[in-house]
């Protein structure tokens, strides 16, 4: 059975056996909702959601969009985007990114890293292209890290910043830009990783259990 067809069954189980809500509380993990092509990790997306985990990269084409949801958060990866789910973080390595929590979920792009300023409803919105980052406020302040010195960005605000991270420049001096369909697997991927073999296992193991005790139940005579 190939990664994407084990990822996408483990999905579909942890959706059968819990609720979304008590699945997505545990910060590094979530579930992704597609609308169109995406990727994780390289791998076509096989279902419109699949369990994702910390350290997996996100990426959507030009006509695609992703939700991933948590308990108190949301987060739409826009499309033409690359993005890294790191739990309580999200890494925009280029595209778009808009963001509702409540829970203090961030981004960064590059050295410039955005975070709620308080621990309240806010909703934001990051764009990363070319190493040009623009922040929008929505609803609630932001606190804003530019690589040498933190800002507030007020509800309403906009601004425009500079990644200044020289990791990959082209010969013009800015980022270069990954194209669709080309992103790497990341290191230590989820079901390569002991956290997801344990709920996969643990998850085929209660099936089994059940249906063993529903087979034996309705073999049992009834007694009178």
């Amino acid at each position: 059975m190939g990664k994407s067809a084990l990822r996408g069954m483990v999905g579909c189980v942890l959706l059968v056996l819990f609720p979304v809500s008590s699945f997505a509380a545990d910060t590094s993990a979530a579930m992704l909702y597609t609308n169109g092509s995406a990727w994780i990790n390289g791998v076509p997306v096989p279902r419109p959601q699949s369990a994702i985990f910390s350290g997996d990269l996100v990426q959507t084409r030009r006509d695609s969009v992703a939700n991933i949801n948590q308990a108190g958060s949301s987060i739409r990866v826009l499309a033409d985007s690359l993005v890294e789910f790191q739990g309580t973080f999200l890494k925009v390595e280029h595209g778009a990114v808009s963001v509702a929590t409540s829970r203090g979920v961030g981004t960064a792009a590059g050295d410039v890293k955005v975070t709620p300023a308080a621990n309240t409803w806010t909703e934001f919105d990051v764009t990363d292209v070319d190493g040009t980052v623009r922040i929008a406020a929505r609803k609630g302040d932001l606190t804003v890290f530019n690589g040498t010195q933190t800002t507030t960005l007020a509800q309403g605000q906009e601004t425009t910043l500079q990644e200044n991270n020289p990791e990959a420049p082209d010969n013009n001096g800015k980022k270069k830009r990954r194209a669709a369909g080309a992103v790497p697997g990341a290191m230590g991927g989820a079901l390569n990783s002991p956290y997801a073999i344990g709920i996969g296992a643990a998850a085929i193991a209660g099936i089994t259990i059940w249906v063993l005790v529903q087979n034996d139940d309705a073999a049992s005579p009834a007694i009178p």
